[in-house]
């Protein structure tokens, strides 16, 4: 049952012009009772007639992903399905593009599809690349498009907001943990996915900002691309074990963490070196749970879809920016005694 302007009055206490004054953003108000109005008819359901369930004026926020085959995306996904569905009942339409790899001329053909499709709000995981970054800040400044980046963030766009991890930040607390898990000695192997991930930078450079600071006879023996392919991190690790001596951990900062345990395997190691990994994913929690994997760093990937599309929402129909400019998740250290 659609709920009414008499609803909202009576929950807010005020009069049914006040919540019409608040709701059409006229006539004088004070501004903390229009924002408490907003707040109470935003989490009753309340869409306003003429604005959203018209066809043609219908809210149209976009979101655009990448690496969708990718298993964290799971979690993210789920968020992202949700945030449709509550502000599909809303009367606002959320139209998403999921894009495969972090290549950025396949993101820059979903950004412009969903500009012919006439969004008016743009949530998306960017490729770090110079065409990206001019087509967001046109998006942003000329087109006078929100932009509300989540998972990875770009430097030098005007984007309204970021929601997701500080990367460089689990980056240093991976390099603690490892430092405590090695006793600060021996040789780290860290692989990463896509050299062209921003995310998978600025976890490694947080990692060996920390490791040289507070470790420093921790040594990196190598960071390598694995592309996010399972394959090629098995085909890593047991390269790098058999001809670089004394590694004793492991940094995987991406996916295809499922060639940890058929690497280890193939080795026949007598101990295996200490293992972090990322995204509690359901092998990961395999992982953990027999021993493949010491710690594992989650990014609270439902959170990162479902709050973008309602932060759009929030700037366009209240003309107000979110009070941070970056909204980060947790960083939750998982172990097999925890998940």
């Amino acid at each position: 049952m659609a709920v009414t302007i008499q609803q909202i009055a009576e929950k807010a206490g005020v009069s049914r012009g006040t919540v019409d004054r608040a709701l059409n953003q006229r006539g004088r108000i004070n501004p903390e009772v229009a924002e408490r109005v907003c707040k109470i008819a935003e989490e009753m359901g309340y869409v306003q007639k003429g604005r959203n369930k018209k066809s043609g004026n219908k809210l149209k926020i976009g979101v655009v992903t990448q690496l969708s085959k990718s298993p964290f995306m799971l979690e993210v996904n789920r968020g992202i399905g949700r945030a449709r569905q509550e502000l599909g009942e809303r009367g606002i339409q959320v139209i998403v593009k999921e894009g495969i790899s972090v290549d950025e001329q396949e993101q820059l053909h979903a950004i412009e599809a969903l500009e012919r499709e006439g969004i008016q709000g743009l949530a998306v995981m960017p490729a770090d690349s110079e065409a990206i970054r001019l087509k967001l800040n046109a998006l942003a400044g000329e087109r006078q498009i929100p932009v509300v980046t989540f998972n990875s963030d770009i430097a030098g766009v005007k984007r309204s907001c970021y929601v997701g991890m500080d990367n460089r930040k689990s980056g240093r607390t991976a390099a603690g943990l490892m430092g405590m898990l090695t006793g600060g000695t021996g040789k780290v192997l860290v692989i990463t996915g896509f050299f062209t991930n921003n995310v998978n930078n600025n976890r490694v450079e947080g990692f060996i900002e920390e490791l040289k600071k507070s470790f420093p006879a921790l040594q990196v023996a190598g960071v390598h691309g694995s592309f996010d392919d399972e394959g090629e991190v098995e085909k890593i690790i047991i390269d790098t074990m058999m001809n670089v001596p004394g590694i004793n951990g492991l940094f995987v900062v991406s996916a295809g963490q499922a060639g940890i345990a058929r690497a280890f395997e193939k080795l026949r190691l007598e101990r295996r070196p200490y293992t972090i990994i990322y995204d509690l994913t359901p092998r990961n929690r395999e992982a953990l749970s027999v021993g493949t994997a010491d710690f594992l760093i989650d990014q609270n990937g439902y959170v990162q879809g479902y709050e973008p599309p309602f932060i759009l929402m929030d700037i366009l129909q209240k003309k107000c920016l979110p009070e941070q400019e970056c909204r980060y998740t947790d960083i939750n250290i998982k172990t097999k005694y925890n998940i």
